[in-house]
């Protein structure tokens, strides 16, 4: 089904932060910066098991434990299972990512693509969650930054394993949607240029942003709301550079995104707005797009956000963007081409 259906919002929660992504959080804080986003209206929230070796599932299922069920939207995702036995977090292979959750916890993840792992991820989730269900499930990084030359055969693993199986989930009312997550193009083009199984919804991390897009906006986009397969688009703020910080695909960012961060800056102050806004209203405005979510560490960010998603943006903003070639000339923008 389409996800817009039960969808609360257009923006929701992204929890990979609270798996101690970057930096150790203290609990209490990640506690009150989901508690933040309840009492401001927010209703989706998506976690993982990679995130933190189950942590952001824990810690998100501590606040969600004691709010009514039916009130909000929740998505988890498949590929990784987490064992008791430990390891040395910092010594994860992850592909690109290196030592993305070395803050995490120590439990051993194991990935599997297989129906059997799928079952068994699920269920794990459901209880790290605390909750008897799970609306949406994403299958996990089966992409080129995870896997490198091997991730065809990762891909193909997942088609045969986690898709039959969540698609059977689905059919028998368990879930109400699957999907596929990653941080990568190319597999959701191939995915959609299957005949069986059927995916209901896309999360897309990192390229849908104002800072790359082309080549998402020519195939895939098109093609997934040709076929009503949902966007959602994760890392709105491309890792965090977009809304203040240094990070850009999960490192440092390059000398040349800075420069061109920079740009954006300047025209965003010229016009009166804030970069949150322009990055943020930009991802939603492609009508293939059903929702972001930009992840948190602070109560204060969730203001920030909300407030991002409804400052007007003058039309001449993303005129200046498009003339300075940081947007393609056909990217869809938030007032139309009339205004």
């Amino acid at each position: 089904m389409s996800i817009r259906s039960f969808l609360p919002g257009r923006i929701g929660f992204g929890t990979a932060p609270l798996g101690n992504m970057f930096r150790a959080i203290p609990d209490e804080e990640a506690a009150a910066t989901v508690q933040a986003a309840w009492d401001q209206g927010i209703r989706y929230f998506d976690t993982a098991p990679l995130y933190g070796a189950g942590l952001a599932e824990l810690r998100l299922g501590e606040v969600l434990t004691g709010k009514p069920r039916d009130e909000y939207v929740l998505s988890t995702k498949v590929g990784r299972i987490i064992l008791d036995e430990v390891e040395d977090p910092a010594a994860r292979e992850l592909g690109e990512k290196g030592a993305l959750f070395e803050h995490g916890r120590p439990n051993k993840m194991v990935n599997d693509y297989s129906a059997d792992a799928t079952l068994r991820s699920v269920e794990d989730s459901l209880k790290r969650l605390g909750t008897d269900r799970i609306d949406i499930v994403w299958v996990h990084d089966i992409a080129q930054d995870f896997y490198g030359d091997d991730w065809v055969g990762v891909y193909e693993s997942a088609r045969t394993g986690a898709f039959r199986a969540l698609t059977r989930l689905r059919e028998e009312g368990v879930i109400k949607a699957w999907g596929i997550g990653v941080n990568k193009v190319e597999p959701l083009e191939m995915t959609l240029d299957l005949e069986e199984p059927r995916p209901d919804a896309f999360l897309l991390a990192g390229r849908y942003t104002l800072l790359d897009h082309a080549r998402a906006l020519q195939r895939l986009l098109p093609a997934a709301a040709e076929q009503g397969v949902d966007i959602v688009v994760g890392g709105p703020y491309s890792s965090g550079i977009l809304a203040g910080g240094s990070h850009f695909e999960y490192a440092e960012a390059p000398v040349h995104i800075v420069d061109k961060v920079g740009t954006i800056k300047a025209l965003a102050q010229q016009h009166g707005i804030g970069i949150k806004s322009a990055a943020l209203q930009f991802v939603l405005a492609h009508p293939a797009v059903a929702a972001a979510i930009p992840g948190a560490t602070r109560p204060s960010r969730i203001a920030e956000d909300l407030a991002a998603l409804v400052e007007p943006v003058p039309y001449a903003f993303w005129k200046a963007l498009r003339e300075q070639k940081i947007i393609a000339h056909d990217a869809p923008v938030p007032l139309g081409e009339a205004a």
